[in-house]
């Protein structure tokens, strides 16, 4: 094991794909990773206590420091963080940092915001995860206060990219922008990596399709992968 994380493996919607999670943590060892990314949706909509409670269980075999956000289908928002508290305590190398953070080694700081992301709208987290541009900005704003951490970010939702012209959020743009993390994890369709400024955003693909991405920090490098 590395002193401090260099690769990391992520994925995201796995969509309650049991059977995939399960080939991926397999291939873990495969991959040379040192940490694992997971960015939801992790069930389909209106999914229950108990199927967070498995599906997180399973996750935690693959036996590394994993960090995971929900996404705009993981509500009403309070079975999922109900059942990542649990999880938590028996495994403490998983970390939920929707709208909070974890520290990983190296040293970095993990910080995510999970479910839709709009420049306009209302914050609803029962039927649906949504969270309005000042709540992103107020949930990143306790990042001055540990300004000198390199920084891992994870959003569901893709910033938008004026230079590419790719879209999406306005504010998840605008957050990457001001703390320039190493990198930003969001979901979206593909397997890809783009630099926003300073900051490289990596799209892993989607899990209930198979798909895994590995990326190095240190030679910004991304290796695609499918546990089909």
């Amino acid at each position: 094991m590395r002193k401090t994380i260099r690769k990391i493996l992520a994925t995201s919607n796995p969509m309650g794909d049991l059977e995939a999670l399960e080939r991926l943590v397999q291939v873990v060892p495969e991959t040379d990773a040192d940490a694992l990314v997971l960015i939801g949706n992790l069930f389909p909509k209106s999914a229950h206590t108990r199927d967070y409670g498995v599906f997180l269980r399973l996750l935690a075999q693959a036996n590394l420091p994993t960090y995971y956000i929900p996404g705009p289908q993981d509500a009403p928002v309070w079975e999922y963080l109900r059942e990542a508290a649990n999880v938590e305590l028996i495994h403490p190398h998983l970390k939920n940092v929707h709208g909070s953070f974890a520290f990983a080694r190296g040293p970095y700081l993990v910080a995510g915001l999970g479910g839709e992301v709009v420049d306009d709208g209302k914050k609803e987290e029962e039927e649906v995860l949504r969270y309005p541009a000042w709540e992103a900005e107020y949930r990143f704003k306790v990042l001055w206060e540990v300004k000198d951490y390199p920084k891992i970010f994870l959003f569901y939702t893709h910033p938008v990219h004026k230079g590419l012209g790719e879209g999406g959020s306005q504010a998840v743009a605008e957050v990457i922008k001001t703390h320039n993390p190493l990198v930003a994890f969001v979901a979206g369709r593909g397997q890809k990596k783009e630099l926003l400024g300073h900051s490289y955003v990596v799209v892993p693909g989607d899990l209930s399709e198979g798909e895994y991405s590995v990326f190095d920090l240190r030679e910004h490098h991304l290796e695609t992968g499918n546990v089909r």
